[in-house]
């Protein structure tokens, strides 16, 4: 995949389920004042980490409501119009289906069985009920996306959809990806050669 360009790439800021453990996925979710204030903070690092440039960048967001709100409360602090960026429905956060709503623990307890499947292959694993995705689905989905970025890009999305971005630039395989921890505010750059956190 040829792409130029530096993609900074931002998790949205902490959430009511997040701080309960509970797995949102295309559920429309808002910031809790933890991930409002983690939205302030990570604009100083994407500044230091991008540079005098910043302001040419492309800025495009997920269409849920956390990460468009994480977008507009660092553009704030950057400066930067709040509403001066795009939304790209490719970046949704990965389905999780019936689960939706509930922790790990209560899913073991629940459904077993496909908490032992998704243990076993991550990556393949399509949690059940409507709206329910795989990684694998994830990534056909967010590798085009991905792929379409020609220049240094702010990313405000989910930590789903950063694995699947890991895996389409050819950083991680299938077997890292699903287990790496997206981390709320910092900063994941990802360019060809390679990934850090800043």
């Amino acid at each position: 995949m040829r792409r130029l360009g530096t993609i900074y790439f931002i998790r949205h800021g902490q959430t009511a389920w997040n701080a309960e453990g509970r797995l949102q996925g295309s559920r429309d979710t808002d910031l809790n004042s933890q991930g409002e204030t983690q939205a302030a903070a990570v604009a100083e690092r994407l500044a230091a980490a991008a540079g005098p440039t910043l302001a040419e960048a492309d800025f495009v967001a997920s269409p849920l409501k956390r990460t468009r709100r994480t977008m507009e409360i660092l553009r704030g602090a950057l400066g930067l119009d709040p509403d001066g960026y795009r939304i790209d429905p490719r970046l949704r956060e990965i389905g999780f289906g019936s689960w939706e709503g509930s922790t790990w623990a209560e899913i073991r307890r629940r459904d077993p069985a496909g908490a032992a499947g998704r243990d076993r292959d991550r990556w393949h694993y399509r949690p059940p009920g409507q709206g329910g995705e795989s990684y694998a689905a994830l990534v056909e989905r967010v590798g085009p996306m991905i792929a379409g970025l020609d220049r240094d890009t702010v990313v405000v999305a989910h930590g789903g959809v950063a694995r699947a971005a890991l895996v389409a630039l050819g950083h991680l395989d299938i077997y890292a990806a699903p287990r790496l921890g997206i981390r709320q505010g910092e900063v994941l750059i990802l360019e060809p050669g390679g990934w850090r956190w800043a």
